[in-house]
């Protein structure tokens, strides 16, 4: 299932290694959508705003392990490309020993403090109890996320995207299965839709160590690798901590934004939470992209093919604009038929497709900065990217939507949003310009 991403056209090459990430972003994307249209069709308003509040931090526990797992994806890829096939199967090794660590360490400071990041949140009242228990069930799986997204991103490293495809569609599909028995027949509510993620991840994990034995994916790899070596977890830490924090300083500024929109009570609550799943959606080419760029530029790196890694990330963005540019102009027009996907009653539609058109402007920008950061991650220039999503993210998002929303109501937060990704993409501009990105090569020190 490996594949050498350093020969061959770019466009096509990167076209097949991007499709089944997108299948598979489609797929892990219904965990979620899944479980607000069922709770959402069974349970009602109440129950949407607690899969909306918990699932905001639930999301940034996942984009916090799945950061780490980066440091993974670059490393492996690089090492293919440099044919580094012992040191490779010792990083492997390496990230199962971290990341198992990480994911205890994570689930434990996450249940302790279950009620106070709720409060933070300013969870409506009459959806408190329900968004706690959701809560308290999917961080208590943490663990298989974690597992899940280790094994992806070793794969993509390694240029198989389509394994990971596979493990992610059992999951989605058990989920929706689980979700209609325990929300719909047991009418469990939120804490069912809450099972049924968490075992449905833990199906994929399971069936996943399965695939992996079976088609001998890592033929050079053994148990003994399983252990912490200094140079190897520098470089993993190196490499993933700034995406972890990037990706949480991201995550967390939409847990602020939650925070303001949640002061506007339960309708406003439900109405944000529907568009931002609809604009998680409409992302997802673009994070799939990325995604493809940052493995396919890290072999790439990794054979010292700097000008092909570079125009991978050009290719990358020639193909995903236009494609991003037709979503925002459908979900534009069609925003209020898309609210009701979720969500039949009138309030919350009406505040909802507002959001949803002012909301969806940022497609065309992170369509742009998810492919600079294909290319700065596939080169570990992840110190990079955190810096220009703390500046968009904290610096810019953050006030802007408390500013705003004095004015234009929780709308201003959604205006907010559509903003500030254009801090991101100048500064990834400016230091891809630079040409300092070709610094970070696989045998340098992280």
């Amino acid at each position: 299932m490996k594949k050498n991403l350093t020969e061959g056209s770019v466009a096509k090459t990167l076209v097949k290694f991007a499709i089944p990430l997108l299948l598979a972003n489609l797929l892990q994307a219904l965990y979620a959508v899944a479980d607000m249209i069922i709770v959402g069709f069974f349970s009602g308003s109440n129950s949407i705003s607690a899969v909306s509040t918990s699932g905001q931090f639930t999301h940034v526990i996942t984009m916090f392990l799945m950061g780490f797992a980066t440091g993974a994806t670059v490393l492996v890829a690089q090492y293919e490309g440099a044919g580094e096939h012992e040191l490779q199967s010792k990083t492997i090794g390496n990230a199962i020993a971290l990341f198992a660590v990480i994911a205890i360490i994570v689930t434990a400071i996450s249940l302790f403090f279950g009620v106070q990041i709720l409060n933070l949140l300013n969870t409506p009242a009459e959806a408190f109890d329900e968004a706690y228990r959701y809560y308290i069930i999917c961080m208590s799986g943490t663990i298989f996320i974690m597992g899940y997204n280790v094994i992806s991103s070793i794969l993509r490293g390694m240029g198989d995207s389509k394994t990971p495809l596979l493990m992610v569609a059992i999951a989605a599909i058990t989920n929706v299965i689980w979700d209609l028995i325990l929300v719909g027949y047991y009418n469990m509510g939120a804490a069912g839709a809450a099972y049924a993620t968490v075992g449905s991840q833990a199906l994929s994990v399971i069936l996943s160590f399965f695939i992996v034995k079976r088609r001998k994916i890592f033929p050079n790899f053994k148990r003994t690798y399983i252990r912490f070596e200094k140079t190897i977890t520098t470089r993993l830490l190196a490499i993933g901590s700034p995406m972890a924090f990037q990706q949480t300083i991201v995550s967390f500024s939409f847990l602020f934004l939650t925070s303001i929109v949640n002061s506007f009570g339960v309708v406003a609550s439900a109405a944000s939470g529907i568009a931002g799943k609809i604009n998680a959606f409409a992302i997802l080419p673009a994070a799939a992209m990325m995604v493809a760029i940052s493995a396919m530029s890290g072999q790439n790196i990794g054979a010292n093919e700097l000008k092909r890694a570079k125009h991978t990330m050009m290719t990358g963005m020639g193909l995903i604009l236009p494609i991003v540019a037709v979503f925002s102009i459908v979900i534009f027009v069609n925003a209020a038929s898309f609210i009701r996907i979720f969500s039949t009653e009138q309030d919350v539609v009406e505040a909802g497709k507002t959001f949803l058109r002012i909301s969806c402007g940022e497609y065309i920008f992170l369509s742009v900065t998810f492919s600079q950061v294909g290319l700065l991650v596939g080169a570990g220039c992840t110190n990079l990217t955190l810096i220009s999503s703390l500046v968009s993210s904290i610096l810019l998002r953050v006030p802007l939507a408390a500013l705003l929303s004095r004015y234009m109501g929780f709308n201003g937060v959604a205006l907010a949003i559509t903003l500030s990704p254009i801090a991101s993409l100048v500064l990834n501009t400016i230091f891809i310009r630079s040409g300092r990105w070709k610094s970070k090569l696989v045998h340098g020190q992280p």
